[in-house]
């Protein structure tokens, strides 16, 4: 294992929110995750993450998460695209439990994983146990892995542009997701790595957010992984069309439209975002909440100003 370099296809990958019933213990709504699952393929979108944060990864069990990885495949199939690629997110409080994880999503039909260093110990992991961590992690995992930098959710852990240049390195290693949005990550990883559009980058960064997908491009970035494709995948898709094809002002006027709505989903929280996609896209609000403990999007307040945010985009994914 962990012989091979493969490269992570360049373009829009979405997070995919997964949808519960309203029942006692909010059991997926599966009929509701195939209909978002058909939105999102059909729409042109370059991959689907599968568990990631916007995703509930922590709130899913590894049968749950097999199962969505399935589905998504069979749906892909059933669409016309059964190369589609699939990243799945793994969780877990120890490495053996990351690597068990990687196992499942590889035996359910994943090409990648995503992988956010476990954080419960946060106080005792430098650099270097981090760099190991993800190390026997790719050693292990049948499937190439992608770093996942999320400082907000892993107890302020970083994996920095130096760390990212050893790890960058490992043949099983394929990329890196920036939540944390360090554009000057992207541009170390092109200098060393080569830029992403060039076609010979054996491990590249993407932004995880779309409201700076064209200065990440600019740098030599493979794209993004963001949650605003659950709701504008069109449009994501020809923000990164036209900064490829050199229509770099058209590009640059639709970035700064898409960062409104994208701060809109950031500010509102998952549950938030949960609430105006299921507006938009005509799903059941009862079916929009997140697990619990994670609170309802009620406050009336908030609900108007996320809906405005994202209003003006709404009217540009529906003309493509």
């Amino acid at each position: 294992m962990g012989s091979i370099q493969h490269s992570y296809p360049p373009g829009i990958h979405v997070p995919c929110l997964t949808w519960f019933r309203s029942d006692a213990t909010q059991s997926i709504d599966w009929d509701l995750q195939e209909r978002h699952l058909e939105f999102l393929v059909s729409s042109g979108l370059h991959g689907i993450v599968i568990a990631g944060t916007n995703g509930e990864a922590a709130t899913l069990t590894p049968e749950e998460k097999s199962r969505l990885v399935s589905l998504t495949r069979s749906t892909a199939q059933k669409l016309g695209r059964p190369n589609l690629p699939i990243t799945c997110g793994t969780f877990g409080g120890c490495t053996q439990a990351i690597i068990k994880d990687t196992k499942l999503a590889a035996e359910a039909g994943a090409d990648y994983v995503l992988v956010l260093v476990p954080s419960y110990f946060h106080f005792a992991l430098d650099s270097a146990a981090i760099i190991e961590f993800f190390q026997e992690v790719a050693r292990a995992s049948p499937i190439p892995i992608v770093i996942y930098n999320f400082p907000g959710v892993a107890a302020g852990l970083n994996v920095n542009s130096e760390m990212l240049e050893t790890l960058g390195e490992h043949p099983n290693i394929a990329a890196v997701k920036l939540t944390c949005g360090t554009i000057a990550s992207v541009a170390r990883s092109a200098a060393k790595f080569g830029r992403a559009m060039d076609g010979n980058a054996a491990f590249v960064a993407l932004a995880g957010q779309s409201d700076w997908l064209v200065p990440c491009q600019s740098v030599g970035g493979a794209g993004s992984v963001t949650g605003l494709a659950n709701l504008y995948p069109k449009t994501l898709v020809e923000l990164f069309n036209l900064y490829n094809a050199g229509e770099t002002s058209q590009a640059e006027k639709l970035q700064l439209q898409i960062a409104v709505a994208e701060w809109g989903f950031g500010k509102a929280g998952i549950n938030g975002t949960k609430w105006v996609v299921a507006k938009y896209l005509g799903y059941p609000e009862e079916s929009s909440w997140c697990r619990r403990p994670y609170p309802k999007f009620l406050d009336e307040e908030k609900r108007v100003w996320v809906t405005k945010q994202v209003k003006l985009t709404y009217h540009l994914e529906k003309r493509l």
